[in-house]
């Protein structure tokens, strides 16, 4: 049976729509803008950025990286499943461990592992699901940092633009000092980009 956590099926759907009409509303004003030479949008950063805080994902659509958006999900996903895989272990070591210390043995409890394992075993288990749980809730939060870098990163580079003609010119160099009454002699090498 699904438990309400507070944060149900509605307010998710919420925010992608909130978010959809955001991205939507940026692509309207492209269409908008006529074939003018002497109007060049830049691509925003912070655009990138906010899309992505919002809805992660959506700075690398803005970006279109749209290859990224699978691998941030990816991501999300497996965090997501050991998060809760964590966190039901957890929950049936902790109660296995309140039923033996209780001692009270009367009242049936359905848990396979008070019978299992030892009480020690059973601290050390909810110990290590504990900590391995709140290890994925950490990692899902530096995910979504990393998103988030990286849809700011992407934008910014977005205009960037290597010339082709990329050259490297080595040259020999002498010049004359009034100080020096022989020349200086040496090696120029001048990057062209």
């Amino acid at each position: 049976m699904l438990q309400n956590n507070g944060f149900g099926l509605k307010s998710i759907l919420l925010i992608v729509a909130i978010a959809l009409i955001i991205f939507s509303k940026s692509l309207i004003a492209q269409d908008n803008i006529i074939n003018d030479t002497l109007l060049v949008k830049k691509h925003s950063p912070k655009k990138a950025t906010l899309y992505s805080a919002v809805l992660p994902g959506l700075g690398q659509a803005y970006n279109k990286k749209y290859w990224k958006i699978p691998i941030v999900y990816a991501g999300f996903g497996v965090l997501s499943y050991f998060i809760i895989s964590n966190r039901d272990e957890y929950f049936k070591f902790r109660e296995a461990y309140d039923y033996v210390m209780v001692g009270d043995t009367t009242i049936p409890i359905n848990n396979e592992y008070v019978y299992k394992y030892s009480t020690d075993q059973l601290s050390k288990a909810r110990d290590y699901y504990r900590r391995n749980m709140e290890l994925s809730i950490i990692l899902s939060g530096f995910w979504y940092i990393l998103n988030i870098l990286d849809a700011s990163v992407d934008a910014h580079l977005f205009d960037y633009d290597i010339s082709d003609d990329l050259s490297l010119h080595i040259e020999p160099l002498v010049k004359s000092s009034i100080y020096r009454p022989e020349p200086i002699t040496g090696i120029t090498i001048k990057l062209k980009f």
